[in-house]
């Protein structure tokens, strides 16, 4: 058996990375996934992928901006598979760059990925949520991907840092709502450190630019060195992350922020 047997989950953002490897670990767990991304063709990929290993997963193109999309995303996983339990909130954009040289532009694109997908895709889901949440036994998990950047602040990406505490809070804020409220639905972050993903070579490249006087391979060797287990992690152990609170294991745990960062916030 696996750790979820019978459940639906949507995972935005799962064309790469840890959205891809989210959806593989649910997916071979047990659960029913839509793979969601901007770009069908990777969500088709990966979606291809899992059912290759013999589990479950629909690919559906999906811009986490946009709220025609999101009902459909949504729509999807009810009208294929019955409803939702498990709401991956993963999708996201990064920024690293100084304040002094960041636009407006680029501050509302930031805040449209990273903070208005993560809003739009919990208010489209929580009517399909609720109404699975009251027959099954521990009720449904939305599960925030935030960052340590949404923590503590490394000084060269403060609109990510910004859009990362806000989901954060966001997360802390429906957490509570939602349990008052007696909607049977846990809202839960996770904050990984630097991961071995494209996301990360972009904050090494961008570093870079911020602070010519680095070179890659030393901007590279100081993040290292940030993670007193010395190390980036890997894409499998936040997936293993997620897992976790997107199970019953986790069924008495919402508004907590799970930090996978090899000692990085520790310091």
């Amino acid at each position: 058996m696996g750790r979820l047997d019978g459940k639906v989950a949507l995972v935005t953002g799962a064309g790469r990375g840890i959205g891809a490897a989210t959806a593989k670990r649910l997916a071979a767990e047990g659960a029913n996934v839509i793979v969601s991304n901007r770009r069908l063709e990777t969500a088709i990929s990966v979606a291809d992928s899992i059912r290759a290993a013999g589990h479950e997963a629909t690919p559906v193109r999906h811009d986490v901006t946009a709220e025609d999309d999101w009902q459909a995303a949504v729509g999807l996983a009810a009208t294929r598979y019955g409803g939702l339990d498990v709401l991956v909130n993963n999708a996201a954009m990064m920024l690293v760059k100084r304040t002094e040289d960041t636009t407006l532009e680029e501050w509302h694109a930031i805040c449209r990925v990273n903070l208005d997908g993560v809003f739009l895709g919990t208010r489209t889901a929580l009517p399909v949520m609720r109404e699975r949440a009251k027959y099954t036994l521990h009720g449904g998990s939305i599960i925030n991907v935030s960052s340590v950047g949404g923590i503590v602040s490394a000084g060269i990406a403060s609109a990510y840092s910004m859009t990362k505490g806000g989901v954060r809070l966001f997360t802390k804020g429906t957490a509570v709502e939602f349990s008052r409220l007696g909607y049977r639905l846990r809202v839960n972050s996770v904050h990984p450190g630097v991961i071995e993903t494209e996301m990360a070579h972009e904050l090494i490249t961008g570093a870079g630019r911020v602070r010519p006087d680095l070179d890659s391979n030393k901007v590279e060797g100081l993040l290292i060195a940030a993670h007193p287990i010395g190390r980036f992690g890997t894409v499998e152990e936040v997936a293993a992350a997620i897992l976790f609170l997107a199970s019953d294991d986790a069924a008495f745990i919402t508004g907590s922020e799970l930090i996978v960062d090899g000692g990085y916030t520790a310091i």
